[in-house]
């Protein structure tokens, strides 16, 4: 096999060619025996990553916290938590990476701390105290109730009464998250320093928490109601909210973001934005002054119908900005794991589209082995999302169960009881036995990620779609002198797809068999086949 390409010496941005590996740092790897994941044991990891074919590492936090949304409540951005480890640990994971050709991304909170961050703490001790409008604080309402009808996207008013100081601070999440003032230029000094502090220690860039929340309303008005609201829902979702998310005075803070970023070379700035296609793409910024990755998740919520997701890719292609490079996300640290959504069947099939699609793909840890959402007990239930919001399937434990390493007792993952239940299937999946395995999900995902390196078409090659009908997806990569055709089997039954005149070479099936086969015209599909053939 011919040396693989890398582009990071090329000139390249890396990111754009790039695969980024979302690693959940409590479930990742155990070296201290509490059964919970950190730092150490992401860098005794390392070598898998690096033969899997991952680009970048993105840690979720690993802030000091009280643990009430598992990190996402940071108590001090400049620092790690015992849990995890120590600075030390930090610094030589990301040496480490840098050793290996991996760039390591962080989760930056900026939207709310947690109640008990020093800020907040000045914060509430008086109406009167320089950090109090580092928060957003209110007056009850008339009633001596909230001071509007602002909801928590984890349950009930989005407002928290203070009772020593009277007033109501605002909370999108959990009320030990309040919500920092964006308004309040002192708070994007801190949080740009905080940044500063990170980018200095070799971070190569940011994914930043809940972009979209950062500003609100001025005027505090009321969120419409929700006409297409469906009971049995999340409750959230009774109102629009018109003036909680998404306000356009949020590209200037996302731009202040980019120019912090930028004061480094060669790094990188993603958005988390939960919006549709047309209003994701604002957070380009008007010049791409913004994020430069603003994370596409419609495939996280797009039917799996070969019409439907080929709909979806030609109205985000036509949507992006000149200049501007795609990315797609088929699962997180939020959502029910591939398996669940599209069976498993199903789930060889999102992985080729995943990574043969234009732009930057990011994969979910374990996706690459087919691990499972798992269902836990009531009693072992973690996620304040579920206990806040019970019996609507919110909760995602299931995705955040631990990686699935070897057959052992704890899958490898710890020496101790880990904080999550494994799953079921976790001696028949995981790493060790799918290793050697020609066959496997591993090897397939190895392979795919290995063609991106190889074919400059599919990492970085233009897209182009190709007539299909039914269960049939079907599209082109074309660049650098090449022509890669890859089509999809949606659907449990064989069908043919029509390539009229078109001649080329099988260089993978999602089975992992046909390699150099040669194609003339119509090809078939087995069901839930998926095939990347080079065209002549």
């Amino acid at each position: 096999m011919e040396q693989a390409r890398d582009p990071r010496r090329e000139g390249a941005s890396w990111w754009k060619s790039g695969v980024i590996y979302q690693v959940y740092p409590r479930s990742f790897q155990d070296t201290d025996g509490d059964g919970v994941g950190d730092l150490k044991g992401v860098t005794r990891r390392l070598d898998y990553l690096q033969g899997l074919g991952v680009d970048a590492v993105w840690l979720s936090p690993f802030y000091p916290s009280p643990m009430a949304d598992f990190g996402y409540d940071v108590a001090d951005y400049v620092d790690v938590d015992p849990l995890f480890g120590t600075l030390a640990d930090f610094d030589a994971l990301v040496a480490a990476a840098h050793e290996r050709d991996m760039r390591v991304i962080i989760d930056l909170v900026p939207n709310h701390t947690s109640d008990v961050h020093p800020w907040f703490a000045e914060a509430r001790a008086s109406r009167h105290n320089p950090k109090r409008d580092w928060y957003i604080w209110r007056d009850p309402g008339p009633d001596g109730g909230p001071p509007n009808n602002w909801l928590s996207e984890f349950g009930g008013s989005a407002w928290a009464l203070d009772e020593a100081t009277g007033q109501y601070y605002y909370h999108a999440f959990l009320d030990r998250q309040p919500d920092l003032n964006w308004r309040n230029p002192e708070v994007a000094a801190a949080i740009h320093d905080v940044m500063r502090f990170w980018l200095a220690r070799g971070v190569d860039g940011f994914r930043v928490d809940v972009i979209w929340h950062l500003m609100k309303d001025p005027h505090f008005r009321d969120n419409p109601p929700n006409p297409d609201y469906r009971a049995g829902t999340n409750p959230y979702f009774r109102l629009l909210p018109l003036h909680t998310t998404d306000l356009d005075e949020v590209q200037d803070v996302v731009a202040g973001l980019r120019r912090v970023v930028d004061e480094f070379p060669d790094r990188l700035l993603i958005g988390e934005i939960y919006l549709p296609i047309e209003r994701l793409v604002a957070y380009y910024g008007g010049a791409l002054d913004g994020a430069h990755l603003p994370f596409n998740f419609a495939l996280l919520e797009t039917p799996w119908q070969a019409r439907a997701i080929e709909h979806l890719i030609t109205r985000y292609e036509a949507a992006l900005p000149k200049g501007g490079w795609p990315n797609w996300v088929l699962g997180n640290h939020d959502r029910p794991r591939i398996h669940k959504r599209v069976g498993g069947d199903q789930a060889r099939v999102a992985a080729m589209l995943l990574l043969t699609l234009r732009g930057t793909p990011t994969l979910y840890y374990g996706d690459e082995i087919g691990m499972a959402q798992v269902e836990i007990p009531p009693e072992r239930v973690q996620d304040p999302y579920e206990k806040n919001v019970p019996g609507i399937g919110m909760g995602r434990d299931g995705v955040r169960t631990p990686m699935q390493w070897d057959g052992s007792r704890f899958a490898g993952f710890s020496d101790a009881e880990p904080w999550l239940p494994l799953a079921p299937d976790f001696t028949e999946v995981n790493v060790a036995a799918e290793m050697g395995d020609p066959d496997s999900m591993l090897t397939l995902h190895r392979r795919l990620i290995s063609l991106r390196r190889h074919h400059p078409a599919l990492s970085e090659g233009d897209y182009a779609p190709v007539a299909a009908d039914g269960d049939l997806l079907m599209f082109r990569r074309d660049g650098a002198g090449e022509r890669i055709l890859v089509a999809l089997n949606l659907g449990g039954d064989p069908l043919l797809a029509a390539m009229p005149g078109a001649r080329g070479r099988v260089l993978l099936s999602t089975f992992c068999d046909r390699e150099g086969e040669t194609v003339t015209g119509d090809v078939g599909l087995r069901a839930h086949e998926g095939l990347v053939v080079r065209l002549d």
